[in-house]
């Protein structure tokens, strides 16, 4: 009897949400129905592989697992090849270049007001000096200018993007879906993991401006580490996002 057990992996829990994989299928939870709204609609509109939607009931979603592994993980060296990479590059292109979804991304201000209300917490609480938030936050306020919107994927991290070899299989978490600056995409991609940007810019095959992805670096990072911390995900200075910060100053 043991044999038919399946065995359940808890991918990721916190307050918001929570997220199984039972055999080969994804259950995520969602206490907020509107984040699963978004993400359903999303990878319906999506030019890009996306997970198969094998059912809902509220508040779970249930998804068909993707083949391959994830690009890889925050804290670690990527194993994926170069290829993989130009692979990731060359999907995000091509859902900048969809239509756009209907969900409006957060304005400039507030953003800015977000990022203000973060670094006072983080030398409030000591979480780093003032002189690394000072210069990352002048970093972050560079990218608070007018943009040209897009199809963005909206929390492009590594684990949500999968390869199998040199082929890009599949993207999952869609709930962060919206219209913004498509630089955001690739700055979150690429996070913690400079060694590649040369290999996505290359498969994303366009022009962009590498300050300003590296301005969303320091703006993603100084926004995340409260939550992180708060969120169970250990101490800040073991965080990526922390190492990243003072390597930006």
């Amino acid at each position: 009897m043991m044999a038919d057990v399946v065995e359940i992996q808890v991918v990721v829990a916190h307050s918001d949400r929570a997220t199984l994989r039972v055999g080969e299928m994804f259950l995520k939870i969602d206490a907020d129905q509107s984040r699963t709204d978004v993400e359903v609609e999303a990878m319906t509109m999506a030019p890009v592989p996306t997970p198969e939607l094998l059912w809902r009931r509220p508040p779970v979603l249930a998804l068909a697992s993707l083949p391959g592994r994830a690009l890889g993980r925050l804290q670690e060296p990527s194993t994926a090849s170069p290829a993989a990479w130009v692979a990731a590059g060359a999907a995000i292109r091509t859902l900048h270049d969809a239509l756009l979804p209907p969900r409006p991304g957060r304005s400039v201000d507030e953003l800015a007001s977000r990022l203000a209300d973060e670094c006072d917490w983080l030398v409030a609480n000591g979480v780093l000096s003032v002189s690394v938030v000072t210069r990352n936050r002048r970093l972050a306020e560079t990218v608070l200018r007018p943009w040209t919107p897009v199809f963005i994927h909206g929390d492009l991290q590594i684990t949500h993007v999968f390869v199998d070899g040199d082929e890009l299989t599949g993207i999952i978490d869609w709930s962060e879906a919206c219209q913004g600056d498509a630089l955001y995409d690739l700055a979150t991609l690429t996070l913690a993991h400079e060694e590649h940007l040369d290999d996505v810019i290359a498969g994303y095959g366009a022009d962009v401006d590498l300050d300003l992805i590296r301005a969303w670096w320091s703006l993603r990072s100084l926004t995340a580490i409260r939550w992180l911390a708060e969120n169970g995900y250990g101490s800040p200075e073991d965080f990526p996002e922390v190492a990243v910060l003072r390597s930006q100053s």
